[in-house]
């Protein structure tokens, strides 16, 4: 039943009923009540918890499935972006988006180097 996914999601999502409602916009006794099997879910909160939670609708809807859907990069980048402009301005990932815009053409290529070492460096540590 759609009240026991969404109370799965919850629990792996590591959230509150606090938590949890606070990212759809709705009081923890709401999301309570929905776990509960008291109050239906509305076509509005499948479509909040799917787009909030990266969840996969048949899943939620009929349990069928993979619980997540898969990301593309550019949705990856943006979830990682909107979670960096919540941020504190002095936070590590702020300070260092910021130092990312700030580099011309040839400082990108000079960081794309150091990151291709890095990679290449790792990959013969595991060999």
């Amino acid at each position: 039943m759609i009240n026991s996914r969404i109370k799965q999601l919850r629990k792996c999502e590591g959230l509150t009923l606090e938590q949890f409602g606070k990212r759809l916009g709705v009081k923890k006794s709401a999301v309570s009540l929905i776990e509960n099997g008291k109050n239906g879910v509305t076509e509005q909160m499948i479509l909040s918890i799917c787009r909030e939670f990266h969840v996969n609708e048949e899943w939620l809807r009929t349990g069928n499935g993979e619980m997540y859907r898969s990301l593309s990069k550019r949705e990856v980048i943006a979830d990682f972006m909107g979670d960096v402009l919540n941020d504190s301005d002095d936070s590590f990932r702020v300070r260092l988006i910021e130092a990312l815009a700030q580099l011309n053409e040839e400082e990108w290529e000079m960081l794309a180097k150091v990151i291709d070492n890095i990679s290449e460096d790792c990959k013969n540590d595991k060999q």
